[in-house]
């Protein structure tokens, strides 16, 4: 198997050639490019690989560039540290979306991934998208977040949340139990670790899992008003410039 890495960050391009050569000793890496225009260069010049390992944000943009300005005909495993590009990544040939960081057991799977859907990449057709889409899913994000309470570390199950807010200048996870725990991270960070199917930004306080909303309204100045199978510390309004995005999020499951 003939391997290209895209990547622009050298060290994380060597370091997943090593863990690539670890789990299939048989494969070759035959290129490692850091940008959309080295990218763009080789693909259109040289023998295609059989996969393409490759980061969405590179020196000179967004690697789906790379697809307006060459035919891709080998499937695609992104690499990135983002989880708002996974529909566009799935569109692009992508059979698997791993989030940075990964393990080896997450590289693996997506191998067998790869493996398994061989027959849907054949050299002279583009993959039926549909089809990939039933098999593949949506991307799946963070299974769960390692919280610390009453002096105990414990993990919280990403299903099990029903939303995470901003408290006192941070974020907390709250749970359908009505569990509450704080969180290091970010809201930045946390919105993307998790999957964008699943959890919507409803504004800059609140992230919300699909299941825990009851229902929606109409409210005021063409926002929307949120109500949650649970209790919430304030109302969850949607402002009207992402209002539209938000019940294409409902619909679009």
């Amino acid at each position: 198997m003939k391997i290209v890495i895209i990547e622009d960050e050298i060290k994380a391009a060597r370091s997943l050639a090593n863990l690539i050569n670890k789990l299939r000793p048989e494969a070759r890496v035959v290129a490692q490019l850091q940008s959309v225009e080295a990218a763009v260069d080789y693909l259109t010049n040289s023998e295609h690989p059989d996969l393409i390992f490759m980061d969405i944000q590179l020196s000179d943009g967004l690697s789906f560039e790379i697809f307006k300005h060459t035919e891709i005909k080998a499937p695609v495993i992104f690499c990135t540290a983002y989880g708002e590009y996974s529909m566009e990544a799935i569109k692009a040939n992508g059979v698997d979306y791993l989030l940075k960081p990964f393990s080896g057991d997450d590289l693996q799977k997506a191998l067998e991934k790869v493996e398994s859907f061989k027959n849907f990449f054949q050299q002279s057709t583009r993959p039926d998208l549909d089809a990939l889409l039933n098999k593949l899913g949506q991307d799946e994000g963070k299974k769960s977040f390692l919280v610390f309470k009453h002096n105990k570390y414990t993990t919280v199950q990403t299903e099990q949340i029903a939303f995470i807010y901003i408290r006192n200048d941070s974020p907390s996870i709250m749970t359908f139990q009505q569990q509450e725990y704080a969180l290091d991270q970010s809201m930045d960070q946390i919105q993307n670790m998790l999957s964008a199917k699943q959890f919507f930004r409803l504004n800059r306080q609140y992230l919300v899992n699909f299941s825990a909303i009851k229902e929606v309204e109409h409210y005021f100045g063409r926002k929307l008003f949120v109500k949650l199978t649970i209790p919430s510390p304030g109302q969850l309004l949607i402002g009207k410039e992402k209002s539209g995005s938000f019940l294409s999020w409902l619909e679009n499951r």
